[in-house]
């Protein structure tokens, strides 16, 4: 089946859009990353890295790279006026005290109950978690963006994860490319999808049960370039 699903772009066109202005926001290598370049007019957003930076601003570019100054998925970016350069012992405080107010991470899968596995898929690989076992129980919000199924057509919203985990009930709102839900009472509640999918479509490809409760808002993303 051919999804009509949104592209990574448009994935991260919408979550800005919920960014609220003078936030406090760390976004996870990857996908997450895209966010930033869809930053609302108008919206204040304070962007922080784990390797100690606060205030970066978009990236440089392309010949005029300082690789002195990078995020922690090792990309160039820029300084914003104000912006505060710091040892990650510093930024690790920042994250573990409470201080960011949103976290946006990629995943593997993410239970209906709001646990994450973002880090590793069972015994393969070299294990690499990085920040993300802190920004999950120490950012005030913590969303994810995410493909709605794997490669092979598996879901990644699921009764239960089966991946090593990242966090426990850390999750309170997921954008995919066919969906946003939000994680409510230990359930998956359905708020916005793609108009070209039904419901009990989307709930063929979701590996747990999809709630509503009141109506279900069209997902349209402008078209953008990848």
């Amino acid at each position: 089946m051919t999804l009509p699903k949104l592209s990574n772009a448009q994935m991260a066109w919408r979550a800005a859009q919920d960014i609220t202005d003078g936030a406090y926001v760390n976004l996870g290598i990857g996908l997450p990353e895209q966010i930033a370049k869809f930053q609302l007019e108008g919206r204040h957003i304070t962007y922080h890295t784990e390797n100690g930076i606060l205030g970066f601003g978009p990236a440089p570019e392309k010949g005029r790279e300082d690789w002195d100054l990078i995020n922690a998925g090792k990309k160039a970016v820029t300084l914003k006026p104000g912006a505060a350069l710091f040892h990650h012992a510093d930024s690790f405080a920042m994250v573990r005290g409470g201080h960011l107010d949103l976290a946006v991470l990629g995943a593997y899968q993410i239970a209906q109950t709001g646990d994450l596995a973002n880090w590793r898929v069972g015994s393969k690989g070299v294990p690499a978690v990085g920040g993300a076992m802190d920004l999950v129980h120490g950012a005030k919000r913590v969303a994810v963006i995410t493909d709605h199924v794997t490669k092979d057509d598996k879901p990644k919203l699921v009764e239960k994860c089966t991946f090593p985990l990242t966090g426990v009930g850390c999750i309170s709102r997921i954008y995919t490319s066919l969906a946003v839900v939000d994680i409510e009472d230990g359930r998956f509640v359905l708020k916005e999808k793609v108009p070209s999918l039904t419901f009990d479509q989307l709930q063929s490809l979701t590996g747990a049960k999809l709630h509503t409760t009141g109506n279900v808002t069209d997902l349209i993303a402008p078209e953008l370039d990848q």
